[in-house]
């Protein structure tokens, strides 16, 4: 019955924000070592601030002043690393001999990137010929020299990395695992991909109740050994609950201590992501290293609420501290959770925004009797009710975090006898 609700609908990409944008296109760079030689302030702030984004954590990034003519004295002296990045004002001639200078002091495999003022297909051409990666027009934004360094290490005929969405409560019992297991599978779902579903909650996760799954091993086994996972490890450890959704289960026994390393969840969630196109975390309520940097590091982040003033303040300081870390990411989405319970004194929707300075991306109203049928039988929302209020509310949630929007299928119109065709073609390509 879900199955054929769902193909009333249609979904085509989100115009994203240039932010956005440049978002999906830089994608994380592996652990290289990157220098930059500038001229000018502009473009020191601008790398500077790039050097700071999650992307670019596991790179070393050093910025120095003076252009090519520095980097030549540097590297007289000094090995060259992975990366050179130069800003130059020259005209084409001289940037072109101060370039075969730099080149005579680079090691073999080095990369250079060149931020230029002057835009001129002749000197592109010639950079080319001299074996430069890649040249930028000043000014530039940090997300143009981010996805410029992206393009450089990340094969861009190779399958994307996968998106990372995690969900954290403002406060413990608000039901954000509630909401992350449900959009997961209204991801998978909707858009007929394969989602991994990753409960860190190790000692009382819900992951395996919510899907009615019982795994004997799960994301313990991967965090206790991560350099061990690779694709067939990570089969064996994942539990498959439909055709495109699969969890990464908590343990959730207490005759042992979960210590995480934040390098340890950095390593396993970079597997996952490698293997599928979203990765759904779903994070106890608890704040340590590793949730932290999940949490900055995350291409989205939903922060679900309760209406009332301890959520408020909670909700407020993690919206603000990732705003202030993740300058060129979205902000934080907030869903505000159990509106409209009896008796309770709530806070309205107008006054939370207002005091977090955001929008909520949905609001899910208070249903004790569809959602506890639900969680005793191991079900989704969706699966149990379709018409259920909190369906719409679910998939509003999972088309907003993978940027796309709801189409429905005008049965009247002259193309709708055309979609079985198209989708057959569709299915042969």
């Amino acid at each position: 019955m879900v199955g054929r609700e769902l193909a009333e609908f249609d979904f085509e990409p989100q115009g994203m924000s240039e932010t956005e944008g440049g978002s999906e296109r830089a994608r994380p760079i592996p652990r290289i070592s990157i220098q930059c030689f500038c001229e000018g302030a502009e473009v020191a702030e601008v790398l500077q601030f790039a050097a700071e984004d999650r992307r670019l954590t596991k790179a070393h990034v050093s910025i120095h002043m003076g252009g090519i003519t520095a980097a030549v004295a540097h590297y007289q002296e000094s090995p060259t690393p992975n990366l050179i990045v130069v800003e130059s004002r020259l005209p084409r001639q001289d940037l072109v001999g101060e370039l075969d200078r730099l080149a005579e002091c680079c090691d073999a495999g080095t990369k250079v990137i060149v931020i230029g003022q002057t835009n001129d297909v002749l000197l592109y051409r010639e950079l080319l010929k001299r074996g430069v990666s890649e040249y930028l027009i000043a000014p530039i934004s940090p997300l143009q020299i981010m996805e410029g360094i992206s393009n450089l290490y990340n094969d861009p005929d190779s399958d994307p990395v996968g998106h990372v969405y995690s969900f954290i409560g403002a406060k413990g019992g608000v039901g954000s695992s509630t909401i992350c297991h449900n959009v997961a599978w209204t991801l998978s779902e909707a858009l007929t991909s394969n989602v991994i579903i990753a409960d860190l909650d190790l000692a009382f996760g819900t992951t395996g109740l919510d899907f009615n799954q019982d795994p004997v091993q799960g994301i313990a086994e991967a965090l206790a050994s991560p350099e061990r996972l690779d694709e067939v490890l990570l089969d064996r450890l994942l539990t498959k609950c439909s055709e495109h959704l699969s969890i990464f289960a908590a343990p959730v026994v207490l005759d042992r201590d979960y210590d995480l390393s934040a390098d340890s969840c950095d390593m396993v969630l970079d597997i996952a992501r490698q293997n599928v196109p979203y990765v759904v975390v779903d994070l106890p309520h608890t704040w340590t290293a590793w949730t932290k940097r999940i949490l900055v590091q995350s291409d989205e982040v939903v922060i679900t609420a309760a209406p009332d003033l301890a959520n408020l303040r909670n909700a407020k300081n993690i919206i603000d501290l990732l705003k202030s870390i993740r300058k060129n990411d979205t902000a934080p989405h907030l869903v505000i959770n159990t509106m409209q319970m009896p008796k309770r004194p709530e806070i309205s929707i107008k006054e939370f925004e207002q005091a977090i300075g955001i929008k909520a991306l949905a609001t899910i109203d208070f249903d004790s009797e569809t959602f506890g049928q639900a969680a005793n039988n191991g079900q989704m929302i969706e699966e149990l009710n379709a018409k259920a209020k909190a369906t719409a509310g679910f998939r509003e949630i999972a088309l907003a975090l993978a940027h796309r929007r709801e189409v429905r299928v005008d049965k009247k119109s002259p193309l709708a006898s055309l979609a079985p065709f198209l989708e057959k073609i569709k299915i042969k390509r």
